[in-house]
Parts: C-alpha cells; sequence; structure tokens
C-alpha cells in the first residue's frame, strides 16, 4: 500500500463532520495521474443528506479531472474492519477494476486489503449499457 494514501486518510478522518454518529472516517485515492485525493464523511442533521468519505474522496478526484483510481485506502475508529458501505462500492466501480485493491486502516495503519471484486462481486458497470 503506498504510504501516502494511509497518511492522507489519516488527516481526512481527523477532519470529518460527524456530530451525530462520532463515527469518523476519512479515504485517499491514488489515482492514475499519481495523485491522491482525500474525502471524509460529512453528516447532515437531515438523513440521510450526508455524504461518505469515500464519495468525497471520488469527487475530488473527478473534479481535477482523474478518472482512474488505482488503489484506495478507507480508515474508520474501533475494532471493526470499515470497508466501503454497498453504494461507495458501486461509485468505486464505476472508476475502478474488479482488481483494484481497496484498504481497510485503522488508527493503528493498515489492518486487510482485499480487491474491488471481492468486495462487490458480479458487479453492473458502464458496459452493460452497451
Amino acid at each position: 500500500m503506498d504510504p501516502r494514501l494511509l497518511a492522507a486518510a489519516r488527516e481526512a478522518m481527523e477532519r470529518a463532520h460527524a456530530p451525530y454518529s462520532k463515527y469518523r472516517v476519512g479515504a485517499a485515492i491514488l489515482a492514475d495521474n499519481g495523485r491522491i485525493y482525500a474525502g471524509c464523511n460529512v453528516e447532515n442533521a437531515a438523513y440521510p443528506e450526508g455524504i461518505c468519505a469515500e464519495t468525497a474522496a471520488i469527487a475530488a478526484m473527478v473534479v481535477d479531472g482523474a478518472r482512474s483510481i488505482l488503489e484506495i485506502a478507507v480508515m474508520g475508529a474501533g475494532q471493526e474492519l470499515v470497508t466501503p458501505c454497498g453504494g461507495c462500492r458501486q461509485r468505486i466501480r464505476e472508476f475502478a477494476g474488479q482488481k483494484t485493491p481497496i484498504h481497510s486502516c485503522g488508527p493503528d495503519g493498515h489492518r486487510r486489503s482485499f480487491t474491488l471484486g471481492e468486495l462487490l462481486p458480479h458487479t453492473f458497470g458502464s458496459e452493460h449499457l452497451t
């Protein structure tokens, strides 16, 4: 795992806006242009109007003109592994392949890695629409 991803995910997690759940999440993407894009969860009193960390990182990547995720790290507190929710798995799928690594991290560092294919098997993508 690219160590820049861990640092960026940690910094993003620390900046999360999670006054309701108190569960801060940070995500960092390494894009095909070599740049790192980070995002954090941003909760809203009008549930479910908040956004996930992965969604924020993907949006930052797209705004900058990148369109391909090489790897992604997701960081959250607690003992359980933090992985992208179902909606974020599909959003990642839009910009990543089945073998793209997704790293589950905690404040102590890297915990486990999965491929997108392991987290989202038998996916639906743009090729289904042609």
